[in-house]
Protein backbone atom coordinates (compact mmCIF):
# COMPACT_ATOMS: atom_id res chain seq x y z
CA UNK A 1 0.00 0.00 0.00
CA UNK A 2 1.39 3.51 -1.13
CA UNK A 3 2.61 5.77 1.81
CA UNK A 4 0.99 9.01 0.28
CA UNK A 5 -1.80 9.06 -2.16
CA UNK A 6 -0.12 11.85 -4.47
CA UNK A 7 2.34 10.17 -7.15
CA UNK A 8 4.84 12.97 -6.45
CA UNK A 9 5.71 12.05 -2.78
CA UNK A 10 5.40 8.43 -3.42
CA UNK A 11 8.06 8.96 -6.10
CA UNK A 12 10.27 10.92 -3.78
CA UNK A 13 9.60 8.59 -1.08
CA UNK A 14 10.55 5.35 -2.89
CA UNK A 15 13.62 6.86 -3.85
CA UNK A 16 14.90 7.94 -0.86
CA UNK A 17 14.61 12.37 -1.03
CA UNK A 18 12.31 12.70 1.72
CA UNK A 19 14.24 14.28 5.06
CA UNK A 20 11.77 16.34 6.15
CA UNK A 21 8.16 17.89 5.42
CA UNK A 22 6.45 20.42 7.36
CA UNK A 23 2.65 19.08 6.74
CA UNK A 24 2.80 15.75 5.18
CA UNK A 25 -0.86 15.30 5.25
CA UNK A 26 -1.54 18.36 3.71
CA UNK A 27 1.25 18.86 1.00
CA UNK A 28 0.31 15.19 -0.10
CA UNK A 29 -3.55 16.46 -0.20
CA UNK A 30 -2.57 19.31 -1.74
CA UNK A 31 -0.52 16.96 -4.71
CA UNK A 32 -3.10 14.59 -5.32
CA UNK A 33 -5.75 17.50 -6.36
CA UNK A 34 -4.09 20.10 -8.12
CA UNK A 35 -0.73 21.39 -10.26
CA UNK A 36 1.44 22.51 -7.84
CA UNK A 37 3.98 24.91 -8.03
CA UNK A 38 7.11 24.27 -6.45
CA UNK A 39 10.73 26.39 -6.63
CA UNK A 40 14.41 25.36 -5.41
CA UNK A 41 17.05 28.43 -4.98
CA UNK A 42 20.75 27.75 -6.31
CA UNK A 43 23.31 30.65 -5.99
CA UNK A 44 25.32 31.65 -8.39
CA UNK A 45 29.04 30.82 -6.37
CA UNK A 46 30.58 28.95 -9.20
CA UNK A 47 30.36 28.32 -12.91
CA UNK A 48 28.71 24.96 -12.60
CA UNK A 49 26.60 23.41 -10.14
CA UNK A 50 28.41 20.01 -8.90
CA UNK A 51 26.77 16.39 -8.20
CA UNK A 52 25.93 17.20 -4.83
CA UNK A 53 23.62 19.69 -6.27
CA UNK A 54 22.05 16.97 -8.10
CA UNK A 55 19.45 15.61 -5.42
CA UNK A 56 17.53 18.72 -5.25
CA UNK A 57 17.40 19.35 -9.15
CA UNK A 58 16.42 15.53 -9.61
CA UNK A 59 13.19 16.62 -6.96
CA UNK A 60 12.30 19.31 -9.26
CA UNK A 61 12.65 16.28 -12.41
CA UNK A 62 10.55 14.08 -10.10
CA UNK A 63 7.84 16.85 -9.10
CA UNK A 64 7.64 17.76 -12.88
CA UNK A 65 7.08 14.04 -13.99
CA UNK A 66 4.33 13.70 -11.87
CA UNK A 67 2.67 16.91 -13.03
CA UNK A 68 3.54 19.84 -11.04
CA UNK A 69 5.39 23.10 -12.19
CA UNK A 70 8.74 23.21 -11.08
CA UNK A 71 10.87 27.11 -10.95
CA UNK A 72 14.50 26.98 -10.50
CA UNK A 73 15.55 30.29 -8.70
CA UNK A 74 18.81 31.63 -9.88
CA UNK A 75 20.46 33.51 -6.77
CA UNK A 76 21.64 36.67 -8.54
CA UNK A 77 20.69 38.77 -5.41
CA UNK A 78 21.20 36.33 -2.78
CA UNK A 79 24.65 35.19 -4.30
CA UNK A 80 25.69 38.95 -3.34
CA UNK A 81 25.13 38.05 0.53
CA UNK A 82 26.59 34.19 1.29
CA UNK A 83 24.10 31.84 2.83
CA UNK A 84 26.07 31.15 6.35
CA UNK A 85 24.52 27.62 6.24
CA UNK A 86 26.90 24.57 6.91
CA UNK A 87 29.81 27.04 6.91
CA UNK A 88 32.58 28.48 9.09
CA UNK A 89 33.12 31.52 7.43
CA UNK A 90 31.94 34.18 5.69
CA UNK A 91 31.49 33.12 1.72
CA UNK A 92 34.02 35.33 -0.61
CA UNK A 93 32.25 38.30 -2.34
CA UNK A 94 31.98 38.22 -5.84
CA UNK A 95 31.92 40.77 -8.64
CA UNK A 96 28.67 41.34 -10.30
CA UNK A 97 30.23 40.47 -13.65
CA UNK A 98 31.25 36.85 -12.10
CA UNK A 99 28.02 35.88 -10.23
CA UNK A 100 26.44 37.26 -13.75
CA UNK A 101 29.22 34.33 -15.85
CA UNK A 102 28.26 31.58 -12.97
CA UNK A 103 25.06 32.09 -13.39
CA UNK A 104 24.81 32.00 -17.33
CA UNK A 105 27.47 28.53 -16.47
CA UNK A 106 24.74 26.95 -13.93
CA UNK A 107 22.01 27.09 -16.63
CA UNK A 108 23.20 24.59 -18.94
CA UNK A 109 21.76 21.74 -16.03
CA UNK A 110 18.09 22.89 -16.41
CA UNK A 111 17.33 22.32 -19.49
CA UNK A 112 18.83 18.66 -19.86
CA UNK A 113 16.73 17.58 -16.29
CA UNK A 114 13.56 19.71 -16.89
CA UNK A 115 11.17 20.81 -19.87
CA UNK A 116 10.98 24.85 -19.63
CA UNK A 117 7.98 26.72 -21.66
CA UNK A 118 4.50 28.07 -20.86
CA UNK A 119 2.35 24.71 -20.52
CA UNK A 120 0.79 24.20 -17.50
CA UNK A 121 3.36 22.04 -15.61
CA UNK A 122 6.34 23.37 -18.06
CA UNK A 123 9.41 24.78 -16.03
CA UNK A 124 10.18 28.40 -15.14
CA UNK A 125 13.70 29.90 -14.28
CA UNK A 126 13.48 33.00 -12.39
CA UNK A 127 16.12 35.68 -10.46
CA UNK A 128 16.05 37.02 -6.82
CA UNK A 129 18.01 39.77 -8.54
CA UNK A 130 15.14 40.95 -10.51
CA UNK A 131 12.63 41.92 -6.76
CA UNK A 132 15.90 41.69 -4.44
CA UNK A 133 18.22 44.64 -6.07
CA UNK A 134 15.14 46.55 -6.18
CA UNK A 135 14.36 46.76 -2.71
CA UNK A 136 14.29 49.53 -0.29
CA UNK A 137 15.92 49.08 3.19
CA UNK A 138 14.17 50.80 5.74
CA UNK A 139 10.24 49.64 3.69
CA UNK A 140 11.79 46.51 3.96
CA UNK A 141 12.14 46.28 7.36
CA UNK A 142 9.36 47.51 8.40
CA UNK A 143 6.76 45.19 6.34
CA UNK A 144 9.14 41.90 6.25
CA UNK A 145 11.59 42.67 9.36
CA UNK A 146 9.09 42.83 11.55
CA UNK A 147 8.12 39.66 11.00
CA UNK A 148 11.40 37.76 12.00
CA UNK A 149 11.95 37.03 15.62
CA UNK A 150 15.66 37.06 16.61
CA UNK A 151 15.15 34.41 18.96
CA UNK A 152 14.05 32.39 16.45
CA UNK A 153 16.85 33.32 14.00
CA UNK A 154 19.98 32.34 16.23
CA UNK A 155 17.82 28.86 17.00
CA UNK A 156 18.10 28.13 13.00
CA UNK A 157 20.81 25.38 12.80
CA UNK A 158 22.55 28.28 9.80
CA UNK A 159 23.27 30.55 12.91
CA UNK A 160 23.37 29.09 15.90
CA UNK A 161 26.35 26.27 14.82
CA UNK A 162 28.36 29.34 13.35
CA UNK A 163 27.94 30.96 17.02
CA UNK A 164 28.58 27.73 19.05
CA UNK A 165 31.59 27.40 17.28
CA UNK A 166 32.75 31.05 17.99
CA UNK A 167 32.82 31.41 14.09
CA UNK A 168 32.32 35.19 13.21
CA UNK A 169 29.17 35.32 11.33
CA UNK A 170 28.10 39.06 9.53
CA UNK A 171 25.11 41.14 10.16
CA UNK A 172 25.03 40.58 6.22
CA UNK A 173 25.01 36.82 6.32
CA UNK A 174 22.59 36.88 9.28
CA UNK A 175 20.44 38.73 6.75
CA UNK A 176 20.23 35.99 4.42
CA UNK A 177 17.20 33.94 5.99
CA UNK A 178 15.26 37.49 5.86
CA UNK A 179 15.96 37.15 2.13
CA UNK A 180 15.09 33.51 1.33
CA UNK A 181 11.68 33.79 3.06
CA UNK A 182 11.16 37.17 1.24
CA UNK A 183 12.23 34.93 -2.06
CA UNK A 184 9.34 32.71 -1.49
CA UNK A 185 7.01 34.97 -0.49
CA UNK A 186 7.69 36.99 -3.59
CA UNK A 187 7.30 33.78 -6.02
CA UNK A 188 4.19 33.06 -4.49
CA UNK A 189 2.78 36.62 -5.27
CA UNK A 190 3.88 35.80 -8.84
CA UNK A 191 3.79 32.17 -9.55
CA UNK A 192 1.60 31.17 -7.18
CA UNK A 193 4.22 28.25 -5.46
CA UNK A 194 2.98 26.84 -2.18
CA UNK A 195 6.34 24.75 -2.18
CA UNK A 196 9.72 25.26 -1.05
CA UNK A 197 12.58 22.35 -1.80
CA UNK A 198 16.40 22.14 -0.78
CA UNK A 199 18.81 20.63 1.80
CA UNK A 200 18.13 19.61 5.40
CA UNK A 201 20.58 22.47 5.65
CA UNK A 202 17.97 24.46 4.48
CA UNK A 203 15.41 23.89 7.08
CA UNK A 204 15.04 26.45 8.61
CA UNK A 205 15.39 29.06 5.82
CA UNK A 206 12.65 27.54 4.00
CA UNK A 207 10.17 27.79 7.52
CA UNK A 208 10.85 31.03 7.47
CA UNK A 209 9.58 31.38 4.02
CA UNK A 210 6.56 29.37 4.87
CA UNK A 211 5.93 31.53 7.83
CA UNK A 212 5.93 34.68 6.60
CA UNK A 213 3.67 33.77 3.21
CA UNK A 214 1.23 32.48 5.66
CA UNK A 215 1.65 35.74 7.62
CA UNK A 216 1.58 37.60 5.13
CA UNK A 217 -0.43 35.81 2.33
CA UNK A 218 -2.91 34.26 4.08
CA UNK A 219 -2.33 30.90 2.53
CA UNK A 220 -0.49 27.81 3.61
CA UNK A 221 2.73 27.13 2.43
CA UNK A 222 5.10 23.90 2.54
CA UNK A 223 8.47 23.11 2.84
CA UNK A 224 10.06 19.68 1.86
CA UNK A 225 13.98 18.58 2.54
CA UNK A 226 16.04 15.56 1.62
CA UNK A 227 18.82 14.28 3.39
CA UNK A 228 22.20 15.44 3.07
CA UNK A 229 24.07 12.95 1.55
CA UNK A 230 27.59 11.70 2.12
CA UNK A 231 29.01 8.20 0.69
CA UNK A 232 28.97 4.97 2.65
CA UNK A 233 32.63 5.83 4.02
CA UNK A 234 31.22 9.43 4.98
CA UNK A 235 33.03 11.20 2.11
CA UNK A 236 31.12 14.83 1.26
CA UNK A 237 28.83 13.73 -2.38
CA UNK A 238 30.55 15.28 -4.90
CA UNK A 239 34.02 15.70 -3.97
CA UNK A 240 36.97 13.82 -4.90
CA UNK A 241 40.57 14.08 -3.72
CA UNK A 242 41.16 15.96 -7.28
CA UNK A 243 38.66 18.42 -6.79
CA UNK A 244 34.56 19.21 -6.86
CA UNK A 245 32.53 16.62 -9.36
CA UNK A 246 31.40 19.45 -11.80
CA UNK A 247 28.24 19.18 -13.85
CA UNK A 248 29.41 21.18 -16.89
CA UNK A 249 31.82 19.43 -19.54
CA UNK A 250 33.78 22.68 -19.58
CA UNK A 251 34.85 22.31 -16.02
CA UNK A 252 34.66 18.15 -16.19
CA UNK A 253 34.67 15.78 -18.94
CA UNK A 254 31.99 13.16 -19.39
CA UNK A 255 34.48 10.22 -19.11
CA UNK A 256 35.50 11.68 -15.44
CA UNK A 257 31.97 12.21 -14.98
CA UNK A 258 31.46 8.56 -15.62
CA UNK A 259 34.76 7.39 -14.02
CA UNK A 260 33.47 9.40 -10.66
CA UNK A 261 29.81 6.95 -10.56
CA UNK A 262 31.46 3.67 -11.83
CA UNK A 263 33.92 4.42 -8.55
CA UNK A 264 31.14 4.66 -6.00
CA UNK A 265 31.32 2.19 -3.35
CA UNK A 266 29.51 -1.26 -2.99
CA UNK A 267 27.14 0.02 -0.52
CA UNK A 268 26.00 2.80 -2.00
CA UNK A 269 25.34 1.76 -5.79
CA UNK A 270 21.31 1.17 -4.87
CA UNK A 271 20.98 4.42 -3.07
CA UNK A 272 22.76 5.95 -6.02
CA UNK A 273 20.55 4.67 -8.72
CA UNK A 274 17.17 5.64 -7.28
CA UNK A 275 18.45 9.22 -6.79
CA UNK A 276 20.87 10.11 -9.23
CA UNK A 277 19.41 7.99 -12.31
CA UNK A 278 15.54 7.19 -13.87
CA UNK A 279 15.79 3.72 -14.05
CA UNK A 280 13.12 2.12 -13.44
CA UNK A 281 12.94 0.96 -9.28
CA UNK A 282 12.28 -2.81 -10.57
CA UNK A 283 15.11 -2.88 -12.54
CA UNK A 284 16.93 -0.81 -9.75
CA UNK A 285 16.06 -3.85 -7.33
CA UNK A 286 17.18 -6.19 -10.19
CA UNK A 287 20.92 -4.80 -10.22
CA UNK A 288 21.15 -4.15 -6.66
CA UNK A 289 20.33 -8.00 -5.99
CA UNK A 290 23.81 -8.65 -7.64
CA UNK A 291 26.66 -10.13 -5.57
CA UNK A 292 30.38 -10.50 -5.44
CA UNK A 293 32.17 -8.87 -8.95
CA UNK A 294 29.09 -8.79 -10.48
CA UNK A 295 28.21 -5.87 -9.02
CA UNK A 296 30.93 -4.03 -11.25
CA UNK A 297 27.88 -4.56 -13.71
CA UNK A 298 25.67 -2.21 -11.63
CA UNK A 299 28.47 0.09 -11.19
CA UNK A 300 29.11 0.61 -14.94
CA UNK A 301 24.97 0.93 -15.16
CA UNK A 302 24.62 3.50 -12.93
CA UNK A 303 27.97 5.50 -14.38
CA UNK A 304 26.45 5.49 -17.72
CA UNK A 305 22.90 6.24 -16.58
CA UNK A 306 23.53 8.79 -14.49
CA UNK A 307 26.08 10.16 -16.99
CA UNK A 308 23.44 10.51 -19.97
CA UNK A 309 21.00 12.27 -17.89
CA UNK A 310 23.92 15.07 -17.84
CA UNK A 311 26.31 14.49 -20.29
CA UNK A 312 23.71 12.66 -23.13
CA UNK A 313 23.11 9.29 -23.81
CA UNK A 314 26.06 9.75 -26.60
CA UNK A 315 28.56 10.76 -24.45
CA UNK A 316 27.80 8.44 -21.61
CA UNK A 317 28.22 5.45 -23.96
CA UNK A 318 31.34 6.71 -25.21
CA UNK A 319 32.43 6.93 -22.11
CA UNK A 320 31.78 3.44 -21.31
CA UNK A 321 33.47 2.22 -24.15
CA UNK A 322 36.67 3.97 -23.47
CA UNK A 323 36.48 2.42 -20.15
CA UNK A 324 36.15 -0.99 -21.81
CA UNK A 325 38.98 -0.61 -23.51
CA UNK A 326 41.20 0.92 -21.27
CA UNK A 327 40.58 -1.36 -18.22
CA UNK A 328 39.47 -4.68 -20.24
CA UNK A 329 41.61 -4.33 -22.96
CA UNK A 330 44.26 -2.56 -21.63
CA UNK A 331 44.38 -0.21 -24.84
CA UNK A 332 45.98 3.60 -24.30
CA UNK A 333 42.55 4.43 -25.92
CA UNK A 334 41.36 7.47 -27.18
CA UNK A 335 38.51 9.68 -25.19
CA UNK A 336 40.82 9.26 -22.26
CA UNK A 337 41.47 12.55 -20.21
CA UNK A 338 44.33 14.25 -21.91
CA UNK A 339 46.18 16.88 -20.20
CA UNK A 340 48.56 18.50 -22.69
CA UNK A 341 52.10 19.52 -21.50
CA UNK A 342 54.54 22.13 -23.34
CA UNK A 343 57.14 19.58 -25.14
CA UNK A 344 60.04 21.54 -23.55
CA UNK A 345 58.88 20.34 -20.51
CA UNK A 346 59.32 16.99 -21.31
CA UNK A 347 62.99 17.50 -23.37
CA UNK A 348 63.47 18.73 -19.51
CA UNK A 349 61.89 15.92 -17.98
CA UNK A 350 59.27 16.20 -15.18
CA UNK A 351 59.15 14.19 -12.00
CA UNK A 352 56.41 11.11 -11.68
CA UNK A 353 55.36 13.19 -8.63
CA UNK A 354 54.83 16.00 -10.28
CA UNK A 355 53.18 14.43 -13.25
CA UNK A 356 50.27 12.74 -11.09
CA UNK A 357 49.46 15.72 -9.55
CA UNK A 358 49.10 18.08 -12.07
CA UNK A 359 46.73 15.08 -13.94
CA UNK A 360 44.69 15.18 -10.88
CA UNK A 361 45.41 11.76 -10.05
CA UNK A 362 46.32 12.32 -6.97
CA UNK A 363 45.98 15.17 -4.38
CA UNK A 364 49.72 16.12 -3.26
CA UNK A 365 53.38 14.81 -3.51
CA UNK A 366 52.85 12.71 -0.31
CA UNK A 367 50.21 10.89 -2.03
CA UNK A 368 51.93 9.70 -5.25
CA UNK A 369 54.36 8.22 -2.72
CA UNK A 370 52.06 6.62 -1.03
CA UNK A 371 50.55 5.20 -4.05
CA UNK A 372 53.58 3.91 -5.81
CA UNK A 373 54.69 2.53 -2.33
CA UNK A 374 50.97 0.23 -2.43
CA UNK A 375 52.05 -0.28 -5.79
CA UNK A 376 49.25 1.28 -7.58
CA UNK A 377 51.37 3.84 -10.15
CA UNK A 378 52.30 2.85 -13.36
CA UNK A 379 53.05 4.88 -16.52
CA UNK A 380 52.63 3.16 -19.80
CA UNK A 381 50.66 0.46 -18.56
CA UNK A 382 54.36 -0.47 -16.71
CA UNK A 383 54.54 -0.47 -12.41
CA UNK A 384 56.55 2.44 -11.14
CA UNK A 385 58.73 1.85 -7.85
CA UNK A 386 61.23 5.04 -8.52
CA UNK A 387 59.43 8.42 -6.81
CA UNK A 388 62.25 10.47 -8.77
CA UNK A 389 61.69 8.80 -11.92
CA UNK A 390 61.41 11.80 -14.54
CA UNK A 391 59.35 11.53 -17.69
CA UNK A 392 60.92 12.57 -20.80
CA UNK A 393 60.32 12.24 -24.62
CA UNK A 394 61.62 8.66 -24.35
CA UNK A 395 58.09 7.56 -22.64
CA UNK A 396 56.09 8.91 -25.68
CA UNK A 397 54.46 5.95 -27.39
CA UNK A 398 53.81 5.25 -30.80
CA UNK A 399 50.43 7.62 -30.18
CA UNK A 400 52.53 9.97 -29.18
CA UNK A 401 51.30 10.45 -25.83
CA UNK A 402 52.39 9.20 -22.00
CA UNK A 403 49.59 6.88 -20.35
CA UNK A 404 49.43 7.88 -16.43
CA UNK A 405 47.55 5.06 -14.69
CA UNK A 406 46.66 4.88 -10.79
CA UNK A 407 45.19 1.80 -10.25
CA UNK A 408 43.09 -0.18 -12.75
CA UNK A 409 40.78 2.67 -12.95
CA UNK A 410 42.11 6.13 -13.27
CA UNK A 411 44.26 7.05 -16.29
CA UNK A 412 45.12 10.35 -17.87
CA UNK A 413 47.23 11.14 -21.01
CA UNK A 414 50.12 12.88 -21.57
CA UNK A 415 50.31 15.21 -24.52
CA UNK A 416 52.88 17.36 -26.01
CA UNK A 417 52.31 20.43 -27.47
Amino acid sequence: MSEFKSDFLNVLSERGFIHQISDPKGLDELCAKETVTAYIGFDCTAPSLHAGSLVPIMMLHWFQKTGHRPIALMGGGTTRVGDPSGKDESRKMLTEELIEDNKAGIRKVFEKLLTFGDGPTDAIMLDNADWLLKLNYVDFLRDIGRHFSVNQMIQRDSVRLRLEREQHLSFLEFNYMLLQGYDYLEIYRRTGCRLQMGGSDQWGNILSGTDLVRRLAEVEAFALTSPLLTTSSGAKMGKTAAGAVWLNEEQLSAYDYWQYWRNTEDADVERFMKLFTVLPMDEIARLAALQGSEINEAKKILATEATALIHGRENAEAAAETARKAFEEGQSAEGLPTVEIAKAELEAGIGVLSAFVSAGLCASNGDVRRNIKGGAVKINDKGEQDDKRQITLADLTGDGIVKLSLGKKKHVLLKPV
